[in-house]
């Protein structure tokens, strides 16, 4: 289990609008939001994954040692992950106060409750809301859900901090080249070896043109529909 936040959220994160109520009913009511920059608020995190050692050290309270660090622990797979390692690098509070400005992205679908809670601004009623809407078909889903409870700007906000695989044998190409560091080649080999009747085939295909980590980092935003 994480450590608590609540101390440090009203210093260090981003201001949220109110979470939703435990029984997923009626919006709860707004909390009061603290002074932030407009500019964090739109930014989207760089990607562990993606982002350089230079790009990383634009990240408060990252460091160049930090960086690396964080580099040489590459592929991350999930948000526990990354968080493991900051937090052994900078510290647990400098770690969670870094995530307005780097995130690794969240699959919905298999989040934990603790990995939620690693978002800016989240709190144990958000958490819930995000949990009780599972399994999400797309981000069009979750975008409507949690407009239920926050503005759109917020829905927005959290958007980006989250993701729905998409399903390989349907995907469009706009779905596709939405995958974080997807180019218009490997989208093309997405594509190319259609239908895919397991992951296993996937994984193969895929390793013809990229390392085993990249085709790990990849296999995080896909999933597979028996006859989808």
């Amino acid at each position: 289990m994480f450590r608590s936040r609540s101390a440090i959220l009203a210093l260090f994160m981003i201001p949220v609008l109110s979470a939703g109520c435990a029984g997923g009913g009626e919006p709860a009511e707004s909390e009061p939001a603290a002074a932030s920059e407009p500019a964090a608020a739109t930014a989207a995190p760089l990607n562990p994954n993606l982002a350089t050692e230079d790009e990383l050290t634009t990240v408060p309270g990252i460091t160049a040692e930090a960086a690396a660090a964080v580099a040489g622990g590459r592929p991350y797979l999930r948000a526990a992950d990354l968080h493991a390692a900051l937090a052994e690098a900078i510290g647990d509070e400098a770690a969670l106060a870094a995530y307005g400005a780097l995130w690794l992205p969240i699959n919905l679908n298999d989040v934990t409750n603790d990995e939620v809670l690693l978002i800016p601004g989240v709190g144990d009623r958000m958490a819930h809301e995000f949990e009780e809407y599972r399994p999400y078909v797309d981000m069009g889903e979750f975008r409507m859900e949690m407009g239920k409870y926050v503005d759109e700007e917020e829905v927005e906000r959290l958007a980006r901090y989250v993701y729905v695989p998409i399903e390989l044998n349907s995907a469009t190409r706009e779905e596709i080249m939405a995958v974080p560091g997807m180019s218009e080649r490997m989208a093309h080999e997405f594509e190319e070896y259609r239908p895919y009747t397991d992951l296993d085939q996937f994984r193969r295909e895929m390793g013809k043109y990229v390392d085993e980590n990249e085709v790990a980092r990849f296999e995080r935003y896909v999933t597979l529909n028996p006859g989808g």
